[in-house]
């Protein structure tokens, strides 16, 4: 028998569990379909497993060098099935909380497969959802009012670069291997393959970044992907930028053999195991798109600002709609989506307010405008930028390379964005986050007394070196 709802959402990830959560506060009957486990990609394949990694991965490199804090520790090893051990104990106790969550909330929850089913018996307008549940029982057919496609992204692949799980690897596998190679070459130099080139070369792991692109994190602010590939090249992490990867070149046996173009030159790399990590595709295919008049874009859900498709009953959030490929920003547009359903006038999302972070070591985190693209845009820019190596917190805590980098309008002050490298910073971005959401100036940054010592005087000194006026440098 046929199951009403006030909303459905197809995928149980962040977006979808987060959005269901806020539907049921909002008094609306709702059901996830999820054919996986809820939680999505961020808790089982991205964003939790990775960092308990990076982790294990910090502590063993910490213990390594405690000589320096004075702690003698000899024949210091790691332990790789017992790392991948605490990752899934990490991940298991999220994952229990989540299905707490839906229970707290009488959300029903459907383990299976879902298809937007076009106008039929059950409805004048496409919507329905046919479920192929995963016990092989009959399909449960729903019919709500509304509908959220949630269903996320994969690991994206080149053409001649299939993962087979064994020489060739996505972070899929990679988050999977019971044990680690001894040498390994990452395609791609963004966000996820800095994550990895960081983690596994403080595993012991020989690592080489290959990026296409003139330098690794291209998106991030020129002076934070410089002192990046500075302090990675410094730990060791080969890194080569400018290289078109050769895929027809690839070989695998005795490990991996593959060249690529570098200033006109080919090159042939060798290791034992290659990472591909050049982004993410929307999951689209197989859910029903195609008996709706949903539009794709670039392999992604065109949506409005408010998340609604063509269909204006059909919503679409998170990575499969493009745009900020990250947790945080999928969970507040299931949000935006859901208070638009019940009509609670939500605002649209600035996403020049979003805080991005990359969790290697060091960590890197930004929120708003580069100095480039505000250039770009128009803007007079004035800049402030101050180092961790004047900081006493982080001289005690054995990490002083890295800055805190200020962008603003020279002629209104407005603070226009906020770029930071070095230790702790992706939990200290949230006062940048807060300040731009405020409109705050760096003079209103810089006149919010810092505690000391902490790390955060960092950004209270780069707010004043705005203006030439840091104490510290």
């Amino acid at each position: 028998m046929a199951q009403e709802y006030d909303l459905v959402i197809l995928g149980g990830g962040t977006g979808g569990y987060v959005a269901a959560i806020r539907a049921s506060q909002l008094g609306l009957k709702t059901a996830i379909v999820e054919k996986g486990k809820l939680g999505g990609t961020c808790l089982h394949n991205g964003c939790i497993p990775s960092k308990a990694l990076l982790r294990s991965a910090e502590v063993y490199a910490t213990a390594k060098k405690s000589e320096q804090f004075g702690v003698f520790a000899s024949d210091v090893t790691f332990d790789f099935g017992k790392v991948q051990e605490r990752k899934e104990s990490i991940v298991s106790q999220l994952h229990k909380g989540v299905q707490h969550l839906m229970k707290q909330g009488k959300i029903d929850v459907y383990e299976g497969t879902g298809r937007i089913l076009g106008p039929s018996i059950f409805s004048p307008m496409p919507g329905t959802i046919s479920v192929e549940m995963n016990d092989g029982s009959d399909n449960e057919m729903l019919i709500p009012k509304n509908v959220v496609v949630a269903t996320g992204s994969r690991p994206r692949s080149l053409p001649g670069l299939e993962i087979d799980g064994e020489f060739v690897l996505s972070s899929d596998e990679a988050l999977k291997m019971e044990s680690l190679p001894s040498s390994i070459i990452i395609v791609g130099g963004g966000v996820i393959g800095i994550e990895w080139a960081s983690m596994l070369c403080d595993f012991g792991v020989e690592v080489t970044v290959l990026e296409y692109a003139p330098r690794i994190i291209p998106t991030e602010d020129h002076d934070v992907s410089k002192e990046m590939q500075r302090l990675m090249k410094k730990r060791g992490v080969k890194i080569v930028t400018g290289a078109k990867v050769l895929p027809d070149t690839l070989a695998t046996g005795e490990g991996v053999t593959i060249s690529a173009e570098v200033k006109d030159a080919v090159k042939e790399y060798k290791a034992d195991k290659l990472l591909v990590s050049v982004g993410r595709q929307a999951n689209i295919e197989g859910i029903g798109l195609e008996n709706t008049e949903i539009e794709i874009e670039k392999g992604f859900i065109k949506t409005n600002e408010f998340f609604q498709t063509k269909e204006s009953h059909i919503y679409a959030v998170g990575d499969v709609i493009g745009g900020l490929q990250l947790a945080h920003v999928a969970s507040h547009e299931g949000i935006v989506a859901v208070e638009h359903i019940a009509g609670k006038d939500p605002q649209p999302i600035d996403y020049t307010m979003v805080s991005k972070c990359i969790y290697s070591h060091p960590e890197a985190a930004s929120v708003g405008l580069t100095e480039a693209e505000a250039k770009e845009l128009g803007h007079k820019v004035k800049t402030g930028k101050f180092s961790f190596r004047a900081i006493g917190k982080a001289l005690v805590f054995g990490e002083s390379d890295g800055f805190v980098k200020i962008v603003a309008d020279e002629e209104t002050n407005d603070l226009l964005g906020v770029h930071m490298i070095g230790p702790h910073v992706t939990d200290m971005i949230s006062e940048a986050g807060l300040a731009k959401v405020l409109d705050a100036t760096p003079w209103e940054i810089a006149h919010t007394i810092h505690p000391h010592p902490t790390l955060s005087e960092a950004i209270g000194e780069a707010a004043l070196a705005v203006d030439g006026r840091a104490l510290h440098s």
